[in-house]
């Protein structure tokens, strides 16, 4: 589902992502993009944060509260250039960002690796994963603490899987984007500490011990002992 509010704009952004054999609609305002993502249930949304009515942050917000649509992963458009404008946008729950102007051909670059992210199956024998409380099952894209279902974004998914395959060895920040962001070699650290402490928020009970450790000049690990 394409959310943008310039025709020109969405016109090139539908022919781009059908060229890439996507089935895509297009709304032009962000009730529109509420009401058609909780009636399609899109597999992604390209999210323009500048829409009518409801504003693409609104949106993505609500959307991450709701739970026909709280994974669907979101790749916000928006021609805001700060940092603090990007790591707002990711900390409401966006799975990546991209600053207008953009080249139609990145756009469709990433949102082929979001899809390509969301569907991933992982090999046979490996679909669960248990670290501690910790569960995983990667084949169902479900997330559980202590047997609490938890509901994470693509993005908050694929690095808490990548902590979870290898407990207790610390990933740098490079290393994570490597793994969950690919191609894109522009991510910031600064996104992957974002996309952390929304896992925090979501997995930790305040008064139990750290699930997610952040090694001071290091990175981040999966305490083994959670």
């Amino acid at each position: 589902m394409v959310a943008e509010d310039d025709e020109k704009q969405s016109r090139l952004i539908r022919a781009y992502l059908e060229r890439e054999g996507n089935a895509v609609q297009v709304v032009a305002d962000g009730r529109a993009a509420l009401e058609k993502a909780r009636s399609i249930r899109p597999d992604l949304i390209v999210l323009d944060v500048m829409l009518p009515y409801v504003d693409g942050l609104d949106v993505c917000r609500i959307l991450r509260t709701e739970p026909g649509t709280a994974d669907v992963p979101i790749l916000l458009l928006t021609a805001r250039t700060t940092e603090e404008d990007m790591l707002l946008g990711l900390d409401l729950g966006a799975d990546d960002y991209l600053t207008k102007p953009y080249s139609p051909r990145e756009l469709t670059a990433r949102v082929r690796a979001l899809l390509r992210r969301a569907r991933k199956s992982a090999p046979a024998g490996t679909t669960l994963l248990r670290v501690g409380e910790v569960e995983l099952d990667t084949a169902r894209f479900e997330a559980r603490v202590s047997g609490r279902p938890v509901t994470l974004t693509a993005r908050e998914f694929s690095i808490l899987e990548s902590l979870a395959r290898e407990p207790g060895r610390v990933f740098t920040r490079a290393q994570i984007i490597e793994r969950v962001f690919g191609f894109d070699q522009e991510v910031l650290e600064r996104t992957v500490d974002a996309h952390v402490m929304n896992l925090r928020r979501k997995l930790e009970v305040p008064g139990s011990p750290r699930l997610l450790e952040t090694v001071y000049g290091r990175g981040y690990r999966l305490a083994e002992g959670t």
